[in-house]
């Protein structure tokens, strides 16, 4: 009996799943690969991301206390602080501001300032997108500062800087407050005649429109001058003097400053121009 020959179908087969089965598991070899490469480099990118806003908030604070250092000093008084902005950006918002202050004198409000002194100044701000770094919506806190815009006594910071989050964007803003003080009273000609003195930063910048800077560079202060302007008031009664300070489109804040009378109050506007460059 003549025997059938093998066909060999079978084993050709048999390598043929071998051969698929190896290139499937190469293919989902890869796309693991490359699925976790993909995880870790997004992880590792939103971990350079938060390095760079912890970084940012210690360069911000550094400034304020470079600035704040040569605010009151000559003319040509220079400090600068280091940035490195590759994920976010830093911009410099000049007249984002005005600065408009008020005094009581036997209750009635009087205006110490006009539409160009004290005037507009600017803001410093530092972005980044929530991406990186998220907070809940509508989200505010105070790094420096806080929300007055007038404060009194030698022991807090012009500076005030709030964190906020909005619209896919957390960002912090740096900028400064006003602060009043009674610094003295003194006899003249038998009447008592107090003085007090408002500090006021401005922050004047180069640049006319709102500016954005990425990359590493120095943010600059440099002082351009100091100026003093006196308001005098006699026939004072009130034992009190309220200074009121609004800046921008924010609620005014007051203080209340204790006088000697009855007399005269002197209020004398001293005003720093700090310029800020990048």
């Amino acid at each position: 009996m003549k025997r059938l020959r093998t066909i060999p179908f079978f084993k050709d087969s048999k390598a043929a799943s071998y051969t698929i089965s190896a290139m499937i598991i190469t293919a989902v070899t890869v796309t693991l690969v490359v699925a976790a490469f993909a995880y870790a480099y997004q992880v590792l990118d939103r971990q350079r991301g938060q390095s760079e806003w912890e970084v940012a908030k210690k360069s911000i604070l550094a400034f304020n206390d470079a600035l704040e250092t040569i605010a009151w000093k000559s003319a040509g008084a220079t400090r600068s602080s280091r940035f490195t902005a590759q994920y976010g950006y830093l911009q410099l918002r000049p007249k984002d501001n005005n600065i408009t202050i008020w005094a009581t004198v036997n209750s009635a409000f009087q205006p110490l300032s006009n539409a160009t002194y004290p005037g507009a100044t600017g803001v410093i701000e530092y972005a980044l997108s929530t991406h990186y770094v998220t907070f809940d919506p509508n989200y505010e806190s105070w790094i420096l500062g806080d929300s007055s815009s007038v404060i009194t006594g030698s022991g807090s910071s012009y500076g005030r800087a709030v964190i906020r989050q909005q619209a896919g964007l957390v960002s912090m803003t740096l900028d400064y407050r006003v602060r009043a003080m009674r610094t003295s009273v003194i006899n003249i000609n038998g009447t008592d005649t107090n003085y007090v003195d408002i500090w006021v930063i401005k922050l004047p910048m180069l640049i006319s429109i709102p500016w954005s800077y990425v990359g590493e560079f120095d943010l600059q202060a440099r002082t351009l001058n100091i100026r003093t302007a006196s308001h005098s008031f006699t026939g004072v009664t009130n034992q009190t003097s309220v200074v009121r300070v609004q800046i921008g489109n924010e609620p005014a804040s007051q203080v209340a400053l204790a006088l000697t009378v009855p007399g005269s109050v002197v209020f004398n506007v001293i005003l720093a121009e700090v310029q800020v460059t990048a």
